[in-house]
């Protein structure tokens, strides 16, 4: 699998479902409240690979919203889950 810095496949992947996420408020505040990020913090830090793998985990770990989220993407649910990896190869290792 590619690097995260050279795979903005990945990048772009999370980045729209960050977008998803914070398109409503309720899931908007689980993310912060399971990541542990606050706003500022998620304004300034979004485009991080750690960040980013964060958020496609936030995704993995409820699957009604790894499902609708990648639906609403027009992507797999299974390429959420490689974006993942290719963000944070480490976390399957």
């Amino acid at each position: 699998m590619r690097d995260a810095k050279t795979n903005p496949d990945a990048a772009q992947i999370a980045l729209r479902a960050l977008v998803w996420i914070l398109a409503e408020p309720d899931r908007a505040q689980r993310l912060l409240d399971t990541t542990g990020l606050d706003p500022q913090d998620l304004r300034a830090r979004a485009g991080e690979p750690a960040v980013l793998s964060a958020v496609l985990g936030f995704l993995e770990n409820y699957e009604p919203d790894l499902l609708a989220c990648a639906s609403d993407l027009g992507e797999p649910p299974q390429a959420i889950v490689a974006a993942r990896a290719a963000l944070d190869p480490e976390y399957y290792e």
